[in-house]
């Protein structure tokens, strides 16, 4: 005899409303899960209900306070390894500080290896994640990494634009996601574009070349991370500046901290899509900033997860971009 197989999904506190839309296309409600601050700061975490023998997906991304959440989801995921789940699985869409992945200066942290090393500590066996800001980061983790990329799903709502007649430009914003974009561009047919763009500090930058034809075609950016939308805007004025006729942008992680939304709202950006790995306040999101929901490619990977199915398949192997 054998113990029937049994789900679980939850959330913490970064991103709710995604956690909920997952629930709905797996077909289960979430479980309860008490998560309070004490007045000392601490966070406190228990599951309400018996998780014992579960498969358990615990749905947290790297939102702000980043920090907080990333405490809270090795709480959630240490809390789960006492109460005797049988499979813990992070489902990080947003990966915490993915962008510090190596040593760019003397005397820097590697962040992105630390997390990966406190995830396996606090007692995560896999861990599936979105758009990785670069490959090697699977390579941090001594457990089972799920690389999703939400790239398929931008390239159907292209496709669904129908640009064709008016010339597609597919436009890296740099060289490093030149492979990217170029699998990108096979998708829809476009042609490749690179830009060339130097940093004269974190979160500045200026494009200096734009390398390729956009002379009189749509362009459409495609990149894995909106910030502060520096880059992006420059980009965008670059492309115009260079006789593009429209500028689209689609990028899988949409932060926009600082400035971001006012500079989207008032650049050459005809439209921006972006995904709900990091959740983004309607009131406040330009009109020209469209979200696209990821909840159906999480609900099909944890599912394939869940019965021990091929998740690659979902992508028909097409999932590893780098």
């Amino acid at each position: 005899m054998t113990p029937n197989k049994r789900l679980v999904l939850v959330s913490g506190s970064s991103n709710p409303d995604l956690a909920h839309k997952i629930g709905l296309q797996i077909g289960c409600e979430l479980g309860e899960v008490t998560l309070k601050t004490f007045a000392s700061g601490e966070t406190y975490c228990r599951y309400e209900d018996s998780i014992r023998g579960a498969d358990l997906f615990i749905v947290q991304t790297a939102s702000m306070p980043v920090d907080k959440h990333l405490m809270e989801l090795l709480i959630m995921i240490n809390a789960a390894k006492l109460a005797s789940a049988k499979r813990i699985t992070a489902v990080v869409p947003w990966y915490f500080y993915v962008r510090q992945d190596k040593k760019s200066r003397p005397r820097e942290p590697i962040t992105a290896k630390l997390v990966a090393d406190l995830l396996q500590t606090a007692g995560a066996d896999r861990v599936l994640t979105m758009d990785l800001h670069a490959g090697q980061v699977q390579g941090f983790f001594e457990i089972p990494v799920d690389h999703m990329t939400a790239v398929p799903m931008f390239a159907q709502y292209v496709r669904d634009l129908n640009l064709d007649d008016e010339g597609l430009a597919i436009v890296s914003p740099d060289t490093g996601h030149a492979k990217i974009a170029g699998k990108f561009a096979e998708m829809v047919a476009g042609d490749l574009v690179i830009l060339n763009k130097v940093r004269p500090a974190h979160n500045e930058a200026t494009v200096t070349t734009v390398i390729g034809d956009v002379e009189g075609r749509v362009a459409v950016i495609i990149d894995d991370i909106v910030d502060t939308a520096g880059t992006l805007v420059a980009g965008a004025k670059a492309l115009k500046d260079a006789g593009a006729t429209k500028v689209y942008a689609c990028a899988t992680h949409g932060l926009f901290n600082g400035p971001a939304l006012e500079r989207i709202a008032e650049s050459d950006i005809h439209k921006l899509v972006v995904t709900d790995t990091v959740p983004l306040d309607p009131l406040t999101r330009p009109d020209n900033i469209q979200v696209l929901s990821i909840a159906s490619i999480l609900a099909e990977t944890i599912l394939n997860v869940f019965s021990d199915d091929s998740v690659s398949a979902i992508f028909a192997g097409e999932n590893q971009l780098f």
